[in-house]
């Protein structure tokens, strides 16, 4: 742990140019299914730990966290000779700087875990995943190389995590209010490394989940992990509101299959959980493997499209 953010301070020296004090988030997808056949929901309810990547070998990103792989590779770079083997990697998430009620990064999961202001001081951040290999880094007292960047994206075009402003000065602003819409950052977040591990009980403060898995097992599990928990606004999606030339022209005909399937005309988040239990169900597009890729595609929309789940 104290290796990587040693890196880190010696590359990006640079002091915060204001407190860091927005919160990590952790997002996750709790009904999606482990190894030896429980829900991540259940798993971490059971266990009070959030492993990697490395651990878990699931991801709701690409599956490359094995020795030699891209995520073995990027860490390799962003840290390099600090971490070797499966075990106490880096836990990621987002600093959601603008407070968004889904999430830093809700690509990752319809749920997000709220974690504690003491884990601010042993992660470091990136501008940018680090699958695009960002070169802007730093930690929370010595952000300000990543701030720097932030308002340069603003100045160049005019929004950053997704949050539209005409100027920096106004960005800056906007960052205080508010916000009961779900700001959909997809793209555009603060990447957050958390090293040292992550005890749900000890560096969790709330667990938000989508309302689509309210009044099912996986609520129970959720509500036991943090003493806060809310819902998120949701996203939802009629069957005919998927459009075909925004993550291929396989996902509307899939998408109608699961209507067709569980009788339901409004695809959701613990609709697409429960189809990924059974990709062999949906072989006419794929492997199983296909076929969880454009699960995620499906997800990728609702969160892109799709209206509030109260709505």
């Amino acid at each position: 742990m104290t290796g990587a953010l040693a890196y880190v301070r010696k590359r990006f020296p640079e002091p915060a140019p204001v407190p860091v004090v927005a919160p990590i988030t952790v997002s996750f997808h709790p009904d999606r299914l482990l190894a030896d056949g429980r829900t991540v929901a259940e798993c971490l309810a059971a266990e009070g730990v959030y492993r990697s990547q490395f651990e878990t070998g699931i991801s709701n990103g690409g599956l490359t966290a094995y020795a030699g792989g891209d995520r073995d590779r990027w860490e390799q770079r962003m840290f390099p000779g600090v971490y070797t083997g499966a075990a106490g990697r880096p836990v990621y998430g987002g600093l959601n700087l603008a407070g968004y009620p889904d999430g830093a990064s809700p690509r990752f999961g319809s749920c997000h875990l709220v974690l504690a202001p003491s884990v601010l001081a042993r992660a470091t951040f990136s501008h940018g995943d680090s699958f695009t290999e960002p070169s802007v880094f730093g930690t929370a007292d010595t952000f300000g190389a990543v701030w720097a960047s932030l308002l340069d994206e603003v100045a160049r075009t005019g929004r950053a995590l997704n949050l539209p402003a005409a100027s920096p000065a106004e960005w800056v602003a906007a960052l205080g209010a508010a916000r009961p819409a779900a700001g959909r950052a997809m793209d555009h977040y603060v990447e957050a490394q958390v090293h040292g591990g992550l005890t749900l009980g000890e560096h969790v403060t709330a667990v938000v989940a989508d309302p689509s898995f309210s009044r099912t097992p996986v609520e129970a599990h959720l509500r036991s992990l943090a003493p806060g928990f809310r819902w998120s606004p949701g996203f939802e999606l009629p069957v005919d509101g998927f459009p075909a030339d925004l993550k291929g022209p396989e996902i509307p005909p899939l998408v109608r299959a699961l209507s067709s399937h569980y009788g339901r005309d409004v695809i959701d988040a613990a609709l697409v959980g429960r189809a990924t239990h059974e990709p062999a169900t949906w072989s006419s597009f794929g492997t199983p493997a296909e076929v969880l890729q454009l699960l995620k595609y499906v997800w990728h929309i609702l969160v892109l499209c799709g209206t509030p789940a109260a709505a």
